[in-house]
Formats: C-alpha cells, sequence, structure tokens
C-alpha cells in the first residue's frame, strides 16, 4: 500500500455495533476495536484499543434519540482526531435532529444545523449519510457530504414484487418530490396524501390526490416514527379501493404505538433499512440492509473513486 493511500479502519458507537459488523464484513476487514469507560454518574469514555495514527478511520453512529448516540459519536471523532487519524469519516445511516432544518415557528433552534456544527468542531473530515429528512441539510457543512439513497436497495426489492397496475403514493406534500424520482424510475402512476396536522405526530384530516381504484401501492417516505400518518393513509386508500398498500420507508424509528398501529393498519408490508435496530419482530415489517450499500461506497472513497454510479435516483 503506497504512503499516498493510508489504510482504512471502521469503528462503531455502541448502539450502531450490529450495524458496522455487517459493514466490516461486507468491506472485508474486521470491525475495529473500541473499549467504553462508564462513571457511575453516567459519563462515559470511548477509547481505541488500536493504532489509528495517519489512518483513514470510518466511525459508524446513527444518532437516533437518545442524545448519547450523538454525544458518543462526538467523542470518538475528538478521540480519533488527538490519535492521529489522517481522515475522520463519520457514517451515519441515520443523521437525527434532521426534522429540525428550519424555523418553522419563532424561538425554535435549528437542530440540524447545530450537529453539523458539533461533528465539524469535533474534526470529521467527511459525513457519509442516507436519506436525509431534508437533502438541504448538505449545505449546513463545509465538509464533504456523501448522501445515499435508500433507493438503490428498495427499488431492486419492488421490483421483485413483480406488481401490476403499480402505484407510488406520498403520504404526504413534502415527500412528493421522493415518490416522483420512484414512479419514474419504476414507470408507474403517482398520488399524493394531502394532511393537516393538529400538532406534531397527530394528523388533523388527510385527503388523497389521485385514484388508487384498482391499483397496488406503494407508500413512499424517509422515515417513520408513531406510524399514524402511514396507517392512516393505507386504511384512506383500501377504502378508495386499492387492491394492496406497502409502505417503504428508510429509517424505522418506530415510537410510542408504531408497532401496534402498523399491525392494525390496512397496509400489506412496511419495509425499511437497518440504519435503526427495530425494537422488537413483527410479521408486517421486513429489513433490507444498507450494509453493502455503505461498504461499497466506504470502499470507492477510500480509494478516491467516483460513487456517482451508486445513485440510482
Amino acid at each position: 500500500m503506497s504512503h499516498l493511500e493510508p489504510e482504512a479502519k471502521i469503528f462503531a458507537c455502541s448502539q450502531s455495533v450490529y450495524l458496522a459488523e455487517k459493514i466490516a464484513e461486507q468491506y472485508g476487514i474486521p470491525l475495529g476495536k473500541v473499549t467504553m469507560s462508564t462513571y457511575s454518574d453516567g459519563e462515559f469514555q470511548p477509547s481505541y484499543e488500536e493504532s489509528i495514527r495517519g489512518l483513514r478511520v470510518f466511525i459508524v453512529c446513527s444518532t437516533f434519540p437518545s442524545a448519547d448516540n450523538l454525544m458518543e459519536l462526538l467523542l470518538m471523532i475528538d478521540a480519533a482526531k488527538r490519535a492521529s487519524a489522517r481522515h475522520i469519516t463519520a457514517v451515519m445511516p441515520y443523521f437525527g435532529w434532521a426534522r429540525q432544518d428550519r424555523k418553522d415557528k419563532p424561538r425554535v433552534p435549528i437542530g440540524a444545523k447545530l450537529v453539523a456544527n458539533l461533528l465539524t468542531a469535533a474534526g470529521a473530515t467527511r459525513i457519509m449519510t442516507m436519506d436525509l429528512h431534508a437533502d438541504q441539510i448538505q449545505g449546513f457543512f463545509e465538509k464533504p457530504v456523501d448522501h445515499l439513497f435508500a433507493s438503490t436497495i428498495f427499488l431492486p426489492y419492488v421490483q421483485s414484487l413483480n406488481l401490476e397496475n403499480l402505484t407510488i403514493a406520498s403520504p404526504d406534500m413534502g415527500g412528493s418530490k421522493r415518490a416522483y424520482a420512484y414512479s419514474k424510475f419504476l414507470e408507474s402512476d403517482v398520488v399524493i396524501c394531502y394532511k393537516q396536522r393538529k400538532a406534531a405526530n397527530v394528523i388533523d384530516t388527510m385527503e388523497l390526490i389521485g385514484e388508487v381504484k384498482g391499483r397496488n401501492v406503494i407508500l413512499v417516505d424517509d422515515m417513520i416514527d408513531t406510524g399514524g400518518t402511514l396507517a392512516k393513509a393505507a386504511d384512506l386508500m383500501i377504502e378508495k379501493g386499492a387492491l394492496s398498500v406497502r409502505a417503504i420507508c428508510t429509517h424505522a424509528i418506530l415510537s410510542g404505538g408504531a408497532y401496534e398501529k402498523i399491525e392494525n393498519s390496512k397496509l400489506t408490508e412496511l419495509i425499511v433499512t437497518d440504519s435503526i435496530p427495530l425494537k422488537k419482530e413483527s410479521n408486517k415489517i421486513r429489513v433490507v440492509s444498507c450494509a453493502p450499500l455503505f461498504a461499497e461506497v466506504m470502499h470507492m472513497v477510500h480509494h478516491n473513486n467516483s460513487i456517482s454510479g451508486k445513485f440510482i435516483m
């Protein structure tokens, strides 16, 4: 190996080891060793148990709540910087706080921008993530951002279903761009759900823009939190005459009573990635791993190869 191309090592925050192990296996190297010391009050300190001087370091960490995940990532980045790593890439399959991408009312923070500043201040030289809640978050960084699309792994699965009369649907107006991109690739129709909220995670009304009668519908979204929107949308579409309703959601947050809502809804299937670990199993939930995608892109980045070929849409 040339001195211009440092060795690569992959490490993981404690809550993302399950995914990092799969990424490292796909990459072809063992997962790096990290120990975590914890004080009695809950304060913790990560420690690399092998040299990373002059190397390219990938730190895998989805920053879903609690905030300990984000804090652990920041500490690991800082430790890598102080251990003289040459390149430090924060691999964040799920980028937490992404829903706070703007001021939607007075006196609120822009959480996504704050997280971007923290990652940069800690010493990250590159960010790698997937299906950000808002594309413009890439602009919050002054460092390179590799924004991957889960469509690369979802679309082959959708094609394998061989569904006739396929229609792609967006559960809200904000996701219409994503739905149109899927429909263009699959050469299908598009419908949009128009919803109004009483408050966060509480839907007041929902209307359907488009025709679903006699169609097999696939709802597409970047995340599923409480499951209320997708469950309501699926039930509405079945009432309107849809033959079946499936949902594709990259990040399975699934908080509160989400599992019960999915089980009791008219959804045939919910397809998600393993960017966030499932809290429990469900016959309606199918997990498609994003590990091969991240491993391949990390390999391309390490060898300074173009990654544009990995973007299906």
